[in-house]
């Protein structure tokens, strides 16, 4: 992997963490590293759902991976939101 390619998915994934942040029910109390890294894994899981599915080959925007991805990424911020508060307030 090229320098550019981890830039880009660290921006990548910060922006679904964004918005699955956005798209999540409730207060999300986690920093924004930990967005990024739901980002990124949403980023890799929604791509593999949307090409299993077969959606995903498409010319032009591949809109359906995209709404996927932001799914995932909503799903995986209330999911870590959820852990990461509990580990917080057991401190």
């Amino acid at each position: 992997m090229t320098v550019s390619g981890i830039i880009s998915a660290i921006v990548i994934g910060l922006i679904l963490g964004l918005l699955g942040r956005m798209f999540a029910p409730g207060k999300q109390s986690i920093p924004i590293w930990l967005t990024i890294v739901v980002g990124i894994v949403a980023a890799f899981v929604g791509t593999w759902i949307a090409r299993g599915i077969g959606y995903a080959d498409t010319k032009g925007i591949d809109w359906l991976e995209i709404i996927t991805q932001v799914v995932i990424a909503a799903i995986g911020v209330s999911l870590v939101a959820g852990i990461y508060g509990r580990r917080s307030v057991n401190r």
